[in-house]
């Protein structure tokens, strides 16, 4: 069953949903998380983010400077966060604790 979401309702569902994901900043419309991987795991993880975001249509930007991975999601060109955008966090989390856990 698919429950829509609309409004005030939407904000507050995402904000939520936010909420349970730890290490993520909000900045506007844009979500962010930072890690400190090395190149393996940097690669790793690109991997898999990319078959997930493929299957959700979505498109973050994963940067790496240093041993730093920066990861954002979101459009920040004034469109709101979507329920897939916050999946998509969610799912990169489970990534990152499988390319961490090794």
């Amino acid at each position: 069953m698919r429950v829509l979401f609309n409004g005030r309702a939407k904000h507050d569902y995402l904000s939520d949903a936010l909420t349970l994901l730890t290490g993520w900043t909000r900045e506007g419309e844009q979500i962010r998380r930072t890690l400190v991987l090395d190149d393996t795991q940097h690669a790793a993880l690109t991997e898999r983010v990319k078959v997930v975001a493929d299957a959700l249509r979505l498109r973050p930007q994963i940067s790496r400077r240093a041993n730093r991975t920066q990861i954002q999601v979101g459009h920040g060109d004034g469109e709101p966060l979507t329920e897939g955008e916050v999946l998509l966090a969610a799912r990169i989390e489970d990534a990152v604790r499988a390319v961490t856990s090794s």
